[in-house]
């Protein structure tokens, strides 16, 4: 299986990035380092805008007119927060099970990843679950492209071998079609339209990427 192309490759705004979204056409970075959100120009990368969420930043995702962001909060319980740029954090709802990190939306939809009970929630617009999917794999980050297809940051027990591939959650168990290598740690995916975007958390870098297909 050959890699994902590499089509950018940036310094994180702050330390160990982990979740991205696009958003008012820019690129949103959740920074574990500083527990801040940074929004970003790609092209000059400049940060043009910078917040302080009410914890530390696991999952963002494009919802409807707003972000939709999952927060830990200091005894790590998780929480859904509405975050509107120049209005703040608002509609403060508890995760399933107080637990989640990577989000994803299709428009309408929000889908909550819980690694560590490996599924993935599909979520009213109010938090409640409507449907649990199994995870066969390890998921390091999901998202949808445009025409609402999904895909996945797909990864092994020890987040050591990671995979780009096509994920169907439309079933009771996820079916999780490789696509390329991925040869670096990503975290989190985003998607522009054109390229999928990632975080390698530990060497501080953001990462856009182009795979086959």
């Amino acid at each position: 299986m050959q890699d994902v192309t590499e089509a950018n490759r940036q310094p994180s705004p702050a330390g160990r990035p982990q979740p991205l979204a696009f958003y008012g056409g820019q690129l949103w970075v959740g920074s574990w380092d500083t527990d801040k959100l940074y929004a970003l120009d790609t092209k000059d990368w400049d940060v043009v805008d910078e917040i302080a969420p009410p914890g530390k930043p696991y999952g963002l995702a494009k919802f409807g007119d707003a972000l939709s962001v999952v927060v830990a909060l200091d005894d790590d319980d998780r929480y859904l927060f509405r975050f509107r740029p120049g209005q703040g954090f608002d509609n403060k709802v508890a995760c399933p099970d107080v637990t989640g990190s990577h989000l994803a939306a299709d428009g309408s939809t929000l889908y909550l990843c819980q690694q560590g009970k490996r599924r993935i929630l599909a979520l009213d617009g109010r938090g409640g679950v409507q449907r649990e999917i199994a995870l066969p794999v390890r998921c390091a980050g999901f998202a949808f492209d445009g025409s609402g297809k999904a895909f996945m940051l797909a990864a092994d027990e020890e987040f050591e071998k990671l995979e780009f591939a096509r994920v169907d959650l439309q079933q009771s168990v996820a079916a999780v079609e490789p696509i390329a290598s991925v040869p670096f740690d990503g975290r989190a995916l985003t998607f522009d339209g054109s390229s999928w975007w990632t975080s390698n958390r530990e060497e501080g870098e953001i990462v856009a990427f182009t795979a086959p297909g």
